[in-house]
């Protein structure tokens, strides 16, 4: 468990995948400049010593995924976050049936989020129907730039999409996760529009919306949907390495964030494998806004602040008690084989 000024922060990383863009999964040109657009911003923000070459990238093992994220990475849990893309990739991207497999051998680890595309009709509300009895999900990701047939994209407060909204409300989904961030190519920049979650967020006011990526770049469209909506939050996925990257353009982003959104309605994701979680979290622990931004907004960015931001907002979220969770992880198999156990008991770590 990662410590800052002498305290624990239980890290739940809110946006990781599992994913398959090699070559014999690809089925349209789509799916390669998918892969190479995340290559893309992979090594734009990744520091040099650290970035993956792109053969490695396509397909990464489930083990070097355990180790990335729990063993050198500061993650105490993570939440698997679905793309299928089946019009791009034979067996999908990242399913929820690949996830499930990994967070069943690491119980207590991964929180498996399952996903709905409207489009699908009535089949597709018995598919998310099946992921809830099959898997228990309490959270689902929605890619609504994602590809099916001639269609390029759906919108959140569709009609369509409201059946499945109702349908999430009635069997305990309420964790809803939307891509609302940057354009990946060769998907359309404006199927990511922000604007929908505005309605859906108003008619669904048991369901949380987290807005991933915070609408970057569409970010003051997402700020003032966020201030006025209570059960709109931001996934700071993509936003995260900023820390790093660009530290004074992070601090303008965190300041806004903090200001509009608030403390309490802010998820940290490292948006693995985009990203290793290892020097995203080091870097958003350590970030912290100039003098000019304190007198801007008349906040900080604080260790108390961050506790929430990197962990404690998630676990209100998903119904995780920290406290009872990490007695938990301080006997399973990651904190066996990676001789973890004793930050779980209260010992420092770092």
């Amino acid at each position: 468990m990662y410590r800052h000024e002498g305290a624990d922060v239980f890290v739940i990383d809110a946006h990781v995948h599992h994913w398959d863009a090699s070559t014999e999964n690809i089925i349209h040109e789509g799916g390669e400049q998918f892969i190479q657009c995340f290559h893309d911003y992979h090594t734009a923000f990744t520091p040099a010593e650290r970035q993956w070459s792109i053969d490695e990238y396509r397909k990464y093992s489930a083990e070097r995924m355990v180790e990335d994220l729990f063993r050198d990475g500061h993650d105490d849990m993570a939440v698997f976050q679905p793309t299928y893309l089946g019009e791009f990739y034979e067996n999908g991207f990242n399913t929820i049936e690949d996830n499930a497999g990994l967070a069943e051998a690491y119980e207590g680890r991964f929180v498996l989020n399952g996903r709905f595309d409207p489009r699908e009709g009535e089949a597709g509300l018995q598919e998310l129907e099946r992921q809830k009895d099959e898997h228990d999900i309490t959270g689902v990701k929605l890619y609504t730039a994602e590809w099916r047939g001639d269609s390029k994209g759906w919108r959140l407060d569709s009609e369509d999409s409201f059946e499945y909204l109702e349908k999430c409300a009635e069997l305990g989904i309420t964790n809803i996760h939307a891509h609302k961030g940057p354009t990946i190519r060769p998907l359309n920049r404006d199927a990511f529009d922000v604007r929908d979650v505005d309605d859906a967020a108003t008619s669904f006011p048991e369901l949380n919306f987290i807005v991933e990526h915070v609408g970057f770049p569409r970010f003051d469209d997402f700020a003032h949907i966020a201030t006025q909506e209570t059960n709109v939050y931001g996934g700071l996925a993509v936003v995260a390495p900023m820390a790093l990257a660009r530290p004074r353009k992070f601090g303008e982003i965190m300041g806004e964030l903090l200001y509009w959104v608030g403390e309490d309605n802010l998820l940290f994701g490292s948006d693995y494998a985009l990203w290793e979680p290892e020097w995203v979290v080091e870097a958003v622990m350590e970030a912290e806004l100039t003098d000019e931004q304190r007198d801007e907004y008349g906040l900080e960015f604080d260790l108390e602040t961050k506790q929430k931001v990197m962990g404690e907002n998630a676990a209100e979220l998903y119904d995780i008690d920290i406290e009872e969770q990490k007695k938990k992880l301080a006997d399973d198999a990651i904190s066996a084989e990676f001789d973890l156990g004793d930050q779980y008991g209260g010992a420092t770590a770092d």
